[in-house]
């Protein structure tokens, strides 16, 4: 006896943990969202490319894809005979692209994307596991003020789709690497303080470096100490006394707050001078977006090599978290057309921005297919009537 097709509605509708089905309204307004994010990257330059969802794993996961290894889903393709990965995230694509079908194009290159991504896992902030990614990279300049066009153009972009009460916080993961190679621990106790530094607990830093008197204690608690409304913090970060490389990496950090400052002086700043954590393949100043209110993070981005060490900034929004962050998606105005309601009526009406709905057959009760139809509208003589008043 063979397994029969299980047809029972409740199991057909089980998924995955971490993923879940977009119903309407709400992925119509995911869809216009994305439309309006790519809109206003394209309008800065920023040109649209579409990476495949599956790559060879040996090409997905290199470069700034290697730290993506541990969240891949792998298969093996039957063609090629070859193992293949299901993106975890775009930026690495967007690199590869960069690096070979765009290597002669003119630098600095401007690029943008949308599309799904896949995860093994989800985080405690995210248990999504397919998420929509809508990001931009900015290949082939060092600049700081290459850093701040793409940190500006984020928060430009969430004000755009009308998220509010945004903030960016910045950091820049090189200084505190910095200032722990001048330190000169043995590899455990290195992982130890970076992983100390990562739960912001100052007690364990401590207790890696030898106590709080020991060589270092003092400016990594000065670091932990640095964070919050970056004029503050920046304050603050300027009266620690840090190594050459970290203190160039400091002069960096405020280049930066100074021209994002500049170019969106209303914008909620500010800055933790020693995080670190998810900041897996950034090499320079890094930022975080958040709504307060929202659970989980706007979007993330900041300074990296691209492949072939070609210098790169970008970031990547999270229309997961983005859709928290909005008002609940709304249907628009929709007008049931009774069935043999001319074309060009029709026509009319979508030109005006409602959105009809023809009936097939004819009814003996238009009022109650209006609402069958889910319209609010019903035409009668040629206009739409609300159904309420509709006969």
């Amino acid at each position: 006896m063979t397994d029969q097709p299980n047809s029972d509605p409740a199991r057909m509708g089980l998924l995955p943990a971490g993923l879940a089905d977009a119903l309407p309204p709400t992925a119509g307004r995911d869809a216009d969202v994305v439309a309006r994010l790519l809109a206003s990257f394209a309008a800065r330059g920023y040109r649209l490319v579409k990476p495949p969802l599956v790559e060879f794993e040996e090409t997905l996961l290199s470069g700034t894809g290697a730290a993506m290894n541990p969240h891949c889903f792998r298969l093996m393709d039957p063609v090629s005979q070859r193992m293949m990965a299901v993106r975890p995230d775009i930026t690495p694509q967007v690199a590869r692209i960069a690096e070979t079908r765009l290597k002669r194009e003119p630098r600095p290159l401007r690029l943008c994307y949308a599309g799904e991504v896949l995860r093994v896992r989800g985080t405690q902030l995210r248990p999504e596991r397919q998420f929509e990614q809508v990001g931009a990279e900015l290949i082939g300049a060092r600049s700081a003020a290459a850093d701040a066009e793409v940190i500006a153009m984020a928060a430009s972009a969430m004000e755009a789709v009308e998220v509010k009460n945004l903030s960016v916080d910045l950091t820049i993961p090189t200084l505190v690497s910095a200032v722990v190679e001048t330190l000169e621990l043995d590899p455990k106790r290195a992982a130890a303080l970076r992983a100390a530094l990562d739960r912001k607990d100052i007690a364990a830093v401590h207790a890696s470096l030898g106590g709080p008197r020991a060589q270092g204690a003092r400016i990594m608690d000065a670091l932990l100490a640095a964070s919050g409304p970056a004029a503050k913090a920046l304050a603050a970060l300027a009266r620690i006394t840090l190594p050459r490389a970290a203190s160039n990496e400091r002069q960096r950090l405020n280049e930066v707050a100074a021209l994002v400052r500049q170019a969106l002086p209303k914008l909620t700043l500010t800055v933790d001078a020693a995080e670190a954590r998810g900041f897996e393949y950034e090499t320079g100043v890094s930022f975080t977006l958040f709504a307060r209110g929202v659970r989980g993070e706007i979007g993330r981005g900041g300074r990296y090599a691209a492949s072939g060490a070609e210098p790169a900034t970008g970031f990547t929004l999270f229309m997961d978290t983005i859709g928290r962050a909005l008002p609940a998606a709304e249907e628009p105005r929709r007008v049931f057309l009774p069935a043999g309601t001319e074309a060009k009526i029709g026509d009319k009406l979508r030109a005006q921005g409602w959105i009809t709905v023809a009936g097939l057959d004819r009814t003996g009760d238009t009022r109650a297919e209006t609402k069958r139809q889910g319209c609010d509208y019903v035409l009668t003589g040629g206009k739409p009537v609300p159904v309420a008043k509709g006969r």
